[in-house]
This record gives C-alpha cells, structure tokens and sequence, in this order.
C-alpha cells in the first residue's frame, strides 16, 4: 500500500533538505554533521545519534553558538546497546550506517513549537495523511498531550501514554526528560504477523503497520545520582527521524531498501552481479546487506577509518568482509565494493562533500581489504564447512569456541561472519569458549606492568600548568609526591622512586607523540632529583619521574626545575619537521592521507599515515628535496590558542587521535602547514638544518610508516653512510664510483662458483649413492636402505635420495650424516611403496633419536639433529619400522 498517492514523489536528497529548509525558515542555524568518530567523548566508538556533537551543551560545559540548530547526521550503530548487525539485511529496516534529522532548541522554544512544527512537516509539507498518524507521550507529560490537543488536529484517542518508551536518558545521572514519539499506521498489508492467533497490530507492539518517524525528546530533569529527578533551570528539545525511514515513507514503500537512498546501490550490484533483486529469499538479503554495508564502508573512510584488528579499524574491517561474503553468495569472485561505493560517492557528495574529496582513497582501501581478505575466505570457508558437516554428523548444535576463534585469528573471520555462517545451517557458536581464547591472546600481548600512581586517575584533584615551550628553568612548589603507587605524606630521600607534581613546570610531559622532557629539580637545601620521564596522563596535570639523589624532599618545597636543554632542543627539530612531513605527504601523495601516529624523539621522529601502496623510493627522494627545501625558506613558526570550531574552519589539521578541548593550540609554518599541536617547536623552520629519510615501511593494513632524523642526527647519519662506502671501497681496492661494477663482477664469479659446486656434489652424490647399493637389505620382502654418509650436506643427501629411489625401483632409504656437529637426515619411499610406509614418520623416529626433528610428505622428508654419536643407533631404527 502506498502511503503518498501523489506522481512526483520526493527524493532522499529532496526529503533531506526540505527538512533543513523548513526549520532553517523557522530561525535555526543550519550545523554541519560531525564526523563519525566521535571528537571528544570516548564512551562511543562512533557518533550514534544526532545529539552527540551537543552533548556538552546539555551537560551544561558549553555555551551553543545558537539556541536553535537543524541537521541531517551520519550515525553508525554497531556495538553495544545499539547493535543491530546480525538484522541488517534480514529484515527491510535495520541499517548500520543511517542519517537522522534533527532539530533542536537550546532554552528556547519548547513542547509547544516543537510539536505544531513537527505536525506542520508531516502534514502540510510532505502531505501525510493525519488520519493514520499517532503520537505517544509519557505516562507522567500532561503538559506535551495538552499541546498535541491545542497545536494540531490529532483527535486524543490517538495521543497513547507509555512510560519506559517515552522517557530519555542520557545515562544513570545528568539531563534527561520525557519525550513525544509520532507514528504512522500504514495499513493492515504492512503487517506479516496479522493473521497469527493472539497477534495485535498497535502502536509500540513491535508491530511492523505501525511504525516510528519522529522522536521529540524534552530534555527538562536533572537525575541525580540518589535517582531524584530536578527541574532544569534551561529546557531543550531534541528530535531525531531517521532519513531512510521517512523517505520510504513519502516514496509509498514498505521497505526502506526500496528507497532511491538504498535502492540505487541495490541496482549497482544487480548490475555487477548479472541477479535481479526482489525475488525473495537469501538472495536478497545479500543485495541489502551490500547496499548497507557499502555505504557504511565509504562514510567511515572518508572520516579517516583504516581497516585493523582492533577499535573503529576493526569494524569497518568486519563490514567490508561480511559484504564480500555475500557478494560471494551471490556468485562473484572478485573485488567488487568499490563499484558500489562509487554510487554512494555520486549520491552522497553533495550533502557530505569529504565522500568526493576522498572518492579514489575510499575505492583503493576497499579494493585493497577485499582482496586480502579473499587469500584467505576460501581456506576458511573449507574449514567451516567441515566442521559444520562433524557437528551433523555428532548431533552437535554449537561450534567451539576454539574453531570460530582459529578462523578468526588465522583466517580473518569476525565472529559474527561465522555466527552468520553457522545460522544459516541451525547451529550456534560457543560465543564464551571463543571469548576465552580471546583472553588469552591478550594476556600473551598485554604489556609489561606499568607503574601507575594515584595521580593518574582523571578524577584527580592534582594540577600542574606547562609554562610553555621557551622556557627550560622554573621555580615552582611541589603539590604532590607519590612512590610504588601511593602517596607520599611525608619526604622522600635519597635512593627512593619518586613521581613529583609541582604547580607549574617548564617540562613538557609526554603527548601527542612527543617524548617527555627530561632534566633536574633542587631545592636551596641541596636535594637534587632527576627526572628521567615526564608524563600527562590527563589534559592539565604533568607528572615528574625520577630518582631522589641526593638529600630529602617534602610536600610544599620550592624547586628549581631545569630541563635537559640539548636533549629538548633536538626533540623540537624532529617535531617540526613532522609537520613539514605531514604536508609534504598529503601534497604528493593525496589528501587522503592522514596522521595515524608519531614518536617524536631526540634522536629520530616516526611518522604513521594513512596509503595503501608503498612509497617508491623516487617518490621519497622527490618528497625529501621538497622538505628540506622548505626548511631552508626559513619560514617563521607561529602559534596561538583559538576556539576549536574556528581552528578547523581555517583548516587546521587534527587528525591525530588527541583529546582536544574548546581552546587549542594551533601551530603554522608560512602557507604550507596549520595544524593542532600542543608540541614543542623551532622559532623558524631553518633551525631544523637538514632532513634525511632513514626507511619507509608497512605497519598495518593501509598504514604506513616513515622514520627520519634532522639536524646534527641527520648529518652523522649521511656521514656514517660515507665511511661506510668508503671502507666497502677500500676493501674492493677502487674509487666508489666503481663499485657497482666491481661488485657486479664479484656477484657473477661467485654465481659461476656456485654453479661448479653444485655440479661436483651431483657428481659425488652419485658416487657415494652406487657404493651404498652394496648396503640393501629385504626386510619383509621390501628393500630397505639405511646408512651413514661422510660429510654431506643435506642438499648431497637429497640428491642420493632421488638417485637410489631410481636405483632400487621400489623400496624404503634413510640416510644420514654428521658435519661441524650438525646431524642431517633423509627418509624416501618410492611410490609403490606410500600406502605403507610414509617417509614423514621415518624421519621423525630418527630425528628424535638423535635430538632433533623434522618432517616433510609420505615420500619424501628431511630433519636435522645435534647427537651424531646416536646416528647408526638411530638409521638402524628404520629396520624396525618396516619389519614391524
């Protein structure tokens, strides 16, 4: 049943912005999406809803720019409450990447406004018909009930009171509220369950004819943490509806994946695939998990999300391989995510333009995860259906945990790929077993204890203020002392591991990948600390570790702190340099690229980005004249602190994974570099003095990772580098420029000795192999030969191996030898021979005997061992095995 009758019907795109027309007509700021990973709240691994980006506003921590803003938000819902993976696809409603619309109202306008607007959109502008509209409202909101009855015409008999359904929270304490939901019944047809005895169509039934659009939440408690509820002085609105759901709505569908949103990329994969969607059955759910997944893929991407096996990394990693599972399904056998992608990027660029500035980023990294995941599918797939078939045959309903977490760890499996798998056959996965193994692998990795005060509990009271980047002396008192993990009341002394935090410091404590500092602290009385790291283990305090001296130290004692002025000095080249880096690489390389990580250290800097493919070393040479072209511009090094917001609207980078607050500091380098960075740096970059690339490698999936030096490291490196060829020329008697071509000929003639080798040992194999002949034995009706050889290597042993298997037609050999302590050892059956008696197990019992192993196939195997003494003892063995 179509719900909108009318020709013409809105667009996704239309539906989307008409909505932002409406309410920006009606005096609200239009606000950009934030991106899907969150910007400072890490209690979300992605932005859920469209009120994250606010959430300080409601905690009341921040002022808004505007008292009423409107949006259309990517959401990702993927883990924890919100998790509704294994249902997309299964159903026609359930997504992972989605879009909500949203208008909201800090301390202005209220129930009343929100309802007559929101009344006013459904009705009057989309032209939905009121009569099959329903709104609920909390059981205790006779005030939103009242504006229902006065700001609209839907009759009361439609407005439903509900309590847990209608109440919202932000968490266990903090603001929180009632809230209005509005409902549209579509129609008796939209119901699969309506002829179930005892099934009853109504509104919040879980019934599918009665569907949610719009959520107005009215955010006017305070819950405190005794559970009491208290009127908030300011009272907001705010309202989500999902842009799917409301689009198929309009276009008269009853599937959202029938929407153009959806239903576009549906057509990519038809086209792809040569399979029309919409006949029913486990094809088409693969269809919509595709079309799902596809445009998750791409919005995470283009938020700077690179496949890995941990956090936000290893979920997008987990929907690329669930999509490539199903693409499989449905016949292809080849990378195909970046065809449908390319559609969302057509679809989705102009309302979320990052989608076409990173359009090639996003096709390459998809590409390159389905690939590296198809090396491995068919193996584990081989795997799984084995194990599937064992669990039938045994009468089994659930794979081990071990099993699922083997495909998992070897094969690249994500636990719910194989939970889908099993499903799909009636069984189940011991989820528990596999999260125990789990476990385990992390215990193996876990790191070494670290040494964690009091002090770094984010809830400290403790502060320490950094008096910046010019300074390296300071006087200052101590306001907290802590050893082995407490609180030190009284003084430290000499010998004694201290952590020290004084209320201001001229050390710069590890953040940002910049090391900490390192230096001294004395008092006038002669107790002289040294600190040997400085740590900020959260934004505003900064922890001195060290070692007490000489002398005592107390609480309240004014120190002199004096930091480790060269060491600091040639940490500030390095971190400079990272920024000219950072800029040099998105220009060459695309702006794609992101900062993944850094060490920035007195002695080299790291630098972790974002690129699928190596950087050839061309392309490094050109990137290294680059910067150190810019470094000898001498361009002046600026900073200040500017609101966040206004730092990213100029441009400024951040895409390190740093905790920023309102107020950060931005630093510039001429017109080639402005980023976020709380680090120390040069005055101008000409103090850096001279950049050198050391190596360029892979360190992840999508990520690489360069290391450099600067300054006087960067000098003894080139110089180290110079005495090194000279001392390789001297030894090869000629100038350097000839060395290529001498050590061209030194490579050939030791090629040309090689070979000569090679053929003296075929030669002596097959000498030694006719004397041994004389040494067959029948044991059994087999001929079996088993024998020492003088001082021959193993690749001497394989060649008499294969000689005598020619010789003796059919038959078992073993043979080994002794040279500089090293036992070697060949077992060969011929091939006659293979059903009886396997040359892999030959090995082993003479390998063992002689205190070593090995292995290899049923004809062949080599080992090696290190008693020569037990080795007749050990070949004499083989008479036995094929006499047994």
């Amino acid at each position: 049943m179509a719900v909108i009758k009318r020709a013409g019907a809105l667009s996704g795109k239309e539906v989307r912005q008409s909505f932002i027309d409406f309410f920006a007509e009606r005096g609200h700021a239009v606000v950009k999406s934030s991106s899907l990973v969150p910007k400072d709240d890490p209690s979300l691994l992605f932005t859920n809803a469209g009120m994250v980006q606010f959430k300080r506003i409601f905690l009341g921590s921040q002022a808004p720019s505007s008292r009423r803003v409107v949006n259309s938000q990517k959401c990702l819902r993927i883990s924890g409450k919100h998790n509704d993976l294994e249902q997309v696809g299964r159903d026609t409603y359930h997504h992972t990447f989605f879009e909500m619309l949203g208008n909201w109202s800090f301390g202005d306008y209220y129930k009343r406004d929100a309802i007559a607007w929101a009344w006013e959109l459904l009705t009057e502008v989309w032209e939905l018909p009121k009569e099959r509209l329903w709104a609920t409202v909390h059981v205790s909101d006779d005030e939103a009930e009242e504006e229902w009855i006065k700001a609209t015409d839907m009759p009361a008999h439609r407005i439903l009171r509900f309590d847990e359904d209608n109440f919202w929270e932000m968490g266990d304490t903090g603001p929180c509220g009632p809230c209005s939901e509005i409902h549209l019944d579509r129609g008796p047809e939209a119901c699969p369950d309506r002829a179930r005895p005892g099934h009853r169509c109504a509104v919040n039934s879980r019934c599918s004819r009665f569907i949610e659009l719009w959520n107005l939440v009215f955010i006017q408690y305070d819950r405190r943490p005794d559970g009491s509820l208290v009127e908030l002085p300011d009272k907001h609105v705010d309202t989500g509806m999902g842009l799917e759901r409301i689009t198929a709505v309009i276009q008269g569908v009853l599937s959202n994946y029938d929407c153009d949103l959806l239903r576009n990329l549906i057509g990519v994969a038809e086209k792809v695939v040569g399979i029309r969607y919409g006949g029913g059955g486990d094809k088409d759910v693969s269809f919509r998990v595709i079309a799902d997944h596809a445009r998750a893929i791409a919005f995470m991407i283009a938020d700077g999300v690179a496949p890995s096996n941990e956090g936000r990394g290893y979920v997008l990693r987990r929907l690329v391989r669930r999509a490539a599972r199903h693409g499989k399904l449905l016949g292809l056998d080849r990378p195909f995510l970046s065809e449908v992608c390319r559609r969302v990027v057509a679809d989705f660029s102009e309302a979320y333009p990052e989608l076409g500035e990173n359009s090639r980023y996003i096709e390459e990294v998809a590409t390159a995860e389905e690939e590296r995941f198809a090396q491995t599918l068919d193996k584990g797939l081989a795997i799984l259906a084995d194990e599937v078939e064992r669990l039938k045959g045994s009468g089994g309903t659930e794979l081990a945990g071990a099993v699922a977490f083997r495909l998992y760890d070897t094969y690249g499996f994500p636990l719910d790929l194989t939970e889908d798998i099993v499903r799909s056959h009636g069984l189940g996965v011991d989820v528990r077993g596999f999260e125990e193994e789990m476990e385990r692998q992390r215990e193996r990795a876990r790191d070494a204890k670290k040494f964690v005060s009091p002090a770094t509990d984010v809830g400290g009271a403790l502060a320490c203020r950094f008096v910046g980047d010019r300074h390296y002396e300071w006087e200052s008192r101590v306001v907290g002392m802590y050893c082995r993990g407490e609180e030190r009341l009284g003084a430290v002394v000499e010998g004694e591991e201290v952590e020290i935090v004084t209320a201001e410091t001229p050390f710069y404590g590890e953040s940002g990948g910049q090391v900490g500092d390192t230096g001294t602290m004395e008092t006038s009385a002669g107790c002289l600390v040294e600190v040997s790291d400085t740590q900020k283990p959260r934004p505003g305090l900064i922890l001195h570790r060290g070692r007490v001296l000489r002398g005592a130290l107390e609480t309240g004692e004014l120190v002199t702190l004096r930091v480790d002025r060269g060491r600091r000095e040639a940490v500030r080249l390095n971190h400079s340099a990272t920024h000219i880096l950072h800029s040099v690489l998105r220009e060459r390389l695309g702006s794609q690229v992101r900062q993944c990580g850094s060490l920035v250290a007195p002695d080299r800097l790291r630098f972790d980005f974002s690129y699928l493919r190596p950087v050839n070393p061309a392309e490094l040479a050109a990137m290294e004249d680059e910067i150190n072209a810019r470094i000898r511009a001498n361009v002046e090094v600026t900073t200040e602190e500017i609101a966040y917001d206004e730092a990213i609207k100029r441009g400024a980078l951040a895409f390190f994974d740093e905790k920023y607050g309102d107020l950060v500091r931005v630093v510039r380098m001429g017109d080639f570099s402005l980023e976020l960075c709380g680090g120390t740096h040069v005055e101008r970059t000409g103090e850096i003095g001279f950049f050198k690339f050391r190596s360029e490698a892979g360190v992840a999936a999508g990520v690489r990772r360069v290391e450099a030096l600067t300054g006087e490291g960067a000098l003894q490196f080139v110089r180290r580098r110079e005495e090194l060829l000279r001392a390789v020329a001297e030894g090869l008697k000629g100038a350097e420029e000839e060395l290529p071509e001498k050590l061209a000929k030194i490579l050939a003639y030791q090629r040309e000795l090689e070979k000569r080798m090679a053929e003296l040992q075929s030669r002596q194999a097959g000498a030694k192999s006719g004397d041994l002949m004389d040494k067959v034995r029948m044991v059994g009706g087999v001929k079996v030969l088993a024998a020492r050889v003088a001082d021959a290597d193993m690749q001497v042993l394989r060649q008499m191996a294969d000689r005598l298997k020619e010789s003796i037609g059919s038959g078992v050999i073993a043979l080994g030898s002794e040279q500089r302590q090293k036992v070697s050892v060949v077992a060969a059956v011929t091939r006659d021979l293979t059903e009886r008696f396997s040359a892999d197990e030959i090995v082993k019992t003479v390998a063992s005997l002689v205190g070593g192993g090995g292995g290899g196939r049923r004809d062949f195997a080599q080992a090696g061992g290190k008693d020569g003494a037990k080795l007749d003892q050990a070949l004499a063995k083989v008479y036995e095995i094929v006499g047994g």
